[in-house]
């Protein structure tokens, strides 16, 4: 089996814990591209938030941002998938949290708005680069459908908040994390994986011909489904039960690793 497509996530996996990508990672990216590989970065992030690392290595390519809600041209911006929540369902969602309270950020045409700044949305400016919008009381009333929505909890109510969204709205949202506290919302079927297998049938490559590299729960979809799926070692411990590969960690350079293992074999085969 040939890998022809590779798909990694970024935040604790491609990205070091500076949120950096390492000098061997760019390294072995650029000799996969160089072997005709194509590769591709698959995040939980907005697609404003994923261009400057897509600069960086060259990509032009669709990347796939928002869970695969969003697949947007690295270069061309052209859209080749666009999967929101349905206006009525974020609607619902935020009379939800309003009632109970949780922290919640909207993603509409590739902007981030919050009801106020606090600690939550800071923390999120520093990791994504972006800077929240603050809209008030109108975050609960607004106009267009957004890519995904994502509440922040602490860890000892994360569980029991996400058993909740996911019965409260069963059938009307698909529930994942991308981090411990991160409750990340979108339209039912949307997940990584479709969108990375979307993405290789349109260069003609067959689902076992892809490899998807990362470490939490919104990365099981690609993992499970991919020719090869690799989980760092940082990865929370179902997604590398579930992962035909474990990789080193996003610290020490587990994508580069995984990839150079890759074009060894393939450069053994064609010998």
């Amino acid at each position: 089996m040939q890998i022809k497509l590779i798909a990694s996530d970024m935040d604790d996996t491609l990205l070091n814990d500076n949120r950096e990508i390492s000098p061997r990672n760019e390294v072995a990216i650029k000799k996969a591209i160089d072997a005709g590989i194509v590769f591709t970065l698959a995040s939980g992030r907005m697609y404003c938030s994923m261009q400057p690392y897509a600069q960086k290595l060259g990509l032009d390519v669709p990347l796939v941002s928002y869970n695969g809600a969003l697949v947007k041209g690295a270069l061309s911006g052209k859209v080749y998938v666009n999967h929101p929540l349905k206006l009525e369902t974020a609607l619902a969602l935020l009379d939800y949290v309003r009632q109970k309270g949780h922290y919640v950020q909207v993603y509409i045409n590739d902007k981030l708005y919050v009801k106020e700044e606090n600690e939550y949305s800071r923390r999120y400016a520093e990791i994504s680069g972006i800077q929240p919008v603050a809209l008030g009381e109108d975050i609960y009333n607004i106009t267009e459908a957004p890519n995904k929505m994502l509440l922040m909890t602490t860890s000892d109510d994360f569980e029991a908040t996400w058993k909740e969204v996911a019965e409260t709205f069963k059938g009307r949202v698909d529930v994942t994390s991308s981090k411990d506290n991160y409750l990340e919302l979108m339209e039912p079927g949307v997940n990584k994986w479709q969108a990375v297998k979307q993405l290789a049938e349109s260069f003609g490559i067959k689902p076992e011909e892809i490899m998807c590299i990362g470490d939490s729960n919104n990365d099981l979809s690609m993992i499970e489904n991919a020719g090869i799926g690799v989980a760092v070692a940082n990865a929370k411990p179902q997604v590398q039960q579930r992962a035909k590969l474990i990789t080193a960690s996003n610290d020490n350079d587990g994508v580069a690793l995984a990839i150079e293992n890759i074009l060894t074999v393939q450069v053994q085969v064609l010998e």
